[in-house]
């Protein structure tokens, strides 16, 4: 890259979990691909003072502050990244896109379908680049995945599963947080969102949706003496109708008890199978029907130079690509997209269509009915 490469200035709002992913991504991905623009980590946003601080020295912003509304107004920043609680996405995104500055939000979009579909209009009409949070399609391995599948190596693709369980909502002592809400969306908002996003990466559009929602822990403690209702779900399922003529299944589920990060795959064809672990980042599974009798077996593909762009990190195969080099595979994709130079990865309106998809498992499941899906 010369000294002549544009620069791309970001603002970060949010320090936790997800803004410290999102400023490790943009720290990492022009060390690793070779981008049309330099990336200069500009202003970190957060309500905490001391956070804000702490992100900025240790993640090298220039500046910190605690009102988000700076980086809003600073002509300087080309790029919002939003990692806060959902229900502030929308207010949040729509001030950046206003400004005319490019939006990286974190999933789901908005808390509402509603909401989504005014995130994205707006972000349409004004010619603005967006990015929504599903890292996870970024996994070299999930792209092998997709290939085989459509070169047809394990035949016609009947069935499918996909679950994506953890357990951090387990303890029923635990406080009510922002996910609570309803304006957080509940386990399959939250999770099986991502379980949508990868039946539909590597099988094609889903027609049509039957959900089970369930509330199991229904009161938890308020942070004040008392408890709170929780009326969203703690385990979303839904039964699928895919476009290809095949069926399947998906779940999100956060109290699933021993599970860090199950975000797992099965797709089952007429001559063979393809299995993903996501507790196994690097490994793929393939089960052949043309394999040697008494030689059959899932065996073991790891990722490596041959599935790019694990190669622009590492030259040895077997060595393992992580979470937070999905998210710099993410941010690469968006910022060719902002150069011109490709497609936005998954843009607001793809996740406005994750949005829709999942309030169409809510409503199924309060109706008990299967809802269709608009492509």
């Amino acid at each position: 890259m010369s000294q002549t490469s544009p620069r791309l200035r970001v603002g970060l709002i949010g320090t936790g979990f997800m803004g410290k992913a999102h400023a490790l991504a943009f720290a990492l991905a022009p060390r690793v691909f070779q981008l049309p623009a330099e990336i200069e980590l500009a202003t970190v946003a957060d309500i905490d003072e001391a956070a804000a601080q702490h992100a900025a020295t240790a993640y090298g912003f220039d500046r910190a502050t605690t009102n988000w509304r700076d980086i809003i107004d600073a002509p300087s920043i080309d790029i919002v990244s939003v990692t806060t609680p959902n229900k502030l996405h929308k207010d949040m995104s729509l001030a950046a896109i206003a400004a005319g500055k490019h939006v990286y939000c974190e999933k789901p979009l908005a808390p509402t379908a509603a909401d989504a579909s005014e995130m994205t209009a707006a972000a349409e009409t004004a010619g603005i680049k967006t990015q929504v949070g599903f890292n996870y399609l970024c996994n070299p391995l999930f792209r092998l995945a997709r290939d085989m599948i459509k070169a047809g190596e394990i035949g016609e693709v009947r069935t499918y599963r996909g679950l994506h369980a953890e357990d951090y909502m387990t303890d029923a002592r635990a406080p009510y947080t922002f996910r609570h809400d309803t304006a957080g969306g509940g386990a399959f908002a939250d999770l099986g969102s991502h379980t949508l996003a990868t039946a539909e990466y590597l099988l094609g559009p889903i027609e049509q949706i039957l959900g089970d929602c369930v509330t199991k822990i229904g009161e938890r403690p308020d942070g004040a003496g008392g408890t709170k209702r929780v009326e969203v779900d703690d385990v979303g399922r839904a039964l699928l109708r895919f476009a290809s003529g095949a069926t399947g299944t998906v779940e999100g589920n956060w109290v699933a008890t021993g599970r860090r990060m199950q975000h797992d795959f099965e797709v089952y064809g007429s001559t063979g199978a393809l299995v993903f672990h996501g507790e196994r980042l690097n490994e793929l599974l393939l089960y052949k029907n043309s394999d040697g009798q008494g030689q059959q077996g899932f065996r073991r593909i790891l990722a490596g130079p041959d599935h790019p762009p694990y190669g622009d990190f590492c030259v040895a195969p077997g060595h393992q690509l992580g979470f937070n080099d999905l998210k710099a595979i993410e941010v690469a994709g968006f910022v060719l997209a902002i150069a011109g130079l490709a497609d936005e990865p998954f843009n607001f309106r793809s996740g406005l269509h994750i949005q829709k998809m999942v309030e169409l498992t809510h409503r199924s499941s309060r109706e008990g009915t299967w809802q269709n899906v608009e492509n």
